[in-house]
């Protein structure tokens, strides 16, 4: 399965040439009559080095210890639930469920994980605009994947919401893959939003407001 080390390298790579070659050839080659380029050309070299330095931190994939009791649900991305919310699944039409919504800012891991065990029945990509997460329309409006996972204890679907900033939604698995509670299955460049829908009897253990980690922090309790 493809994973976040891959996609850093797509942008480290390219940054990590252009800043070498700009620090250690052309700034060292620059005469010293052209005084006046010596600014702008270090000044470069100093925004590609910190360039790199963020794609290292966005692109980091932290273990995580998932929780040992199998009724909880947990968090399918790392940030701050900003919606908590009970309606109609708009991708499947699985009925009327408990949507947990996950704000993902920059700064954030941007891997997401499985909340629970279960097999990929499908998954659909869906053009869209790329407003802000944060604005009311950007579930609906907004280029997103969606995944339909099969559960010993029902349906699931979670939503990868691509934002203002976030241009590429990565899908590491597809339909038919069996997939364990905390696993990856993508992530999503370079902020954004994560829902969780889940069935109307679950449990619900967090409030908005509360910053949760992907694979780590409960969010849910299966009924029973």
């Amino acid at each position: 399965m493809p994973s976040a080390r891959k996609e850093m390298l797509r942008f480290g790579i390219p940054l990590a040439v252009l800043m070498a070659g700009v620090i250690f050839i052309v700034l060292p080659n620059v005469p010293s009559t052209w005084f006046w380029l010596w600014v702008p050309v270090g000044a470069l070299g100093f925004v590609l080095a910190f360039l790199l330095m963020f794609v290292l931190y966005f692109f980091r994939d932290p273990e995580r210890l998932v929780p040992a009791d199998e009724s909880i649900i947990v968090s399918a991305a790392d940030g701050l639930v900003v919606g908590i919310d009970e309606m109609e699944e708009p991708d499947f039409h699985l009925g009327p469920m408990i949507r947990v919504a996950v704000f993902l800012s920059v700064f954030d891991v941007h891997i997401n994980r499985t909340p629970c065990e279960g097999t990929v029945k499908s998954t659909i990509y869906k053009a869209g605009q790329f407003l802000d997460v944060r604005h009311p329309q950007s579930s609906q409006l907004n280029e997103c994947r969606s995944w339909w996972l099969e559960t010993p204890h029902g349906d699931v679907a979670v939503r990868q919401i691509a934002g203002l900033i976030a241009r590429r939604i990565v899908a590491w698995a597809g339909e038919g893959t069996p997939l364990q509670r905390g696993q990856r299955f993508g992530m999503i460049r370079f902020g954004s939003r994560t829902e969780v829908f889940l069935p109307v009897d679950c449990t619900v253990l967090v409030k908005i407001g509360d910053r949760v980690q992907g694979a780590a922090t409960p969010i849910a309790r299966w009924p029973g």
